[in-house]
């Protein structure tokens, strides 16, 4: 049961990262369309978004691989 469950956390931690990094940077042209001049400042704000989003699956991935290893 320990190795369904390690990489169903694993598996739903990159179908979420890839959706949110979708949802965001598609935000983000979106945003250049209508604003052209703020892009400067819309980038570095979704680099920061992007540090947010991925910080959830990189934990649920962790710990996915500790599941899988036996370690819980």
């Amino acid at each position: 049961m320990g190795l369904l469950a390690g990489g169903i956390m694993i598996a739903f931690a990159a179908v979420a990262a890839g959706l949110g990094n979708a949802m965001l940077f598609s935000k983000y042209i979106e945003g250049i369309t209508r604003q052209p001049e703020a892009q400067g400042k819309l980038l570095g704000q979704s680099f920061i978004a992007l540090g947010i989003v991925e910080a959830l699956p990189i934990i649920s991935v962790a710990f996915g691989i500790m599941v899988l290893l036996g370690v819980f």
